[in-house]
């Protein structure tokens, strides 16, 4: 497998957004699988914000079944441009508790995805009618709710353990489910894969999010696997739903 790294336009004048692709050999149109990554901790090491990041073990899956994978840095991650500025608290601390400042990193993190998004549809050999949107940890929420925020995009979304507040914030017990609510109104299965033992979200809670989603009209699957946060990096705990969940999803209408 070889990674390919190239430089896209942001939505910010004269940023550019770092995307790391795994492509297979064979010619497109190819289906594409966009994944995001997650937060960096508690947000208090600056080195941690220029660490690209493109788990080979996710590039390996899609790359096995054809698709090809974009990993794309949000602004001020990797070798993007631009300030990283994802919900971080004013006086340098780390990631913030406050439900507003939360949501407005939230926020800032779509204007990078509809960047992504701008790329895909100009791309001629991406498969415009299987595209699929997958993420770990604050890249998960943000996949199954942008999914829900951009009907008519996306045939999938997968969440590896998604959360945009961990538990040592009070108020991730309303901003989380706030947010992944947004997914319901995408109209596609989803994928929802936690540890049990995942040390930022309670599995209780996640359970939550999840049936907060589909009260509000999403639809999906919910896997509690036996791993903490790391569950990403264990495809022997969750080869099988992928594969049955992408099967699924192959077998159904365009978006």
């Amino acid at each position: 497998m070889k990674f390919e790294k190239f430089f896209i336009p942001s939505g910010e004048r004269d940023i550019r957004l770092e995307v790391v692709s795994a492509r297979p050999v064979h010619d497109g149109p190819l289906p594409t699988i966009v994944f995001n990554h997650g937060s960096t901790g508690r947000g208090q090491n600056k080195a941690f914000y220029r660490r690209t990041v493109s788990p080979a073990v996710v590039a390996n899956y899609f790359l096995e079944r054809g698709w090809m994978t974009l990993f794309p840095q949000r602004r001020g991650r990797g070798k993007s441009g631009g300030d990283y500025g994802e919900g971080l608290a004013v006086d340098g601390s780390g990631y913030s508790c406050d439900a507003d400042i939360a949501i407005a990193g939230f926020e800032r993190a779509v204007e990078d995805m509809d960047a992504v998004l701008r790329h895909l549809k100009e791309r001629p050999d991406v498969d415009k009618d299987r595209i699929v949107i997958g993420g770990v940890s604050r890249g998960g929420i943000l996949s199954i709710a942008y999914a829900g925020m951009r009907p008519g995009t996306f045939r999938g979304a997968i969440n590896f353990n998604g959360g945009w507040l961990g538990r040592a914030c009070p108020s991730h017990e309303t901003v989380n489910p706030r947010l992944f609510e947004r997914g319901a109104a995408s109209g596609i299965p989803t994928l929802w894969l936690h540890g049990s033992y995942d040390q930022y979200y309670r599995i209780s809670h996640c359970r939550g999010n999840f049936q907060t989603f589909l009260s509000a009209g999403g639809q999906g699957t919910f896997v509690a696997a036996p791993m903490g946060h790391a569950l990403m990096f264990k495809p022997a705990l969750w080869e099988s739903h992928v594969d049955q969940y992408m099967d699924g999803i192959a077998s159904s209408r365009s978006p």
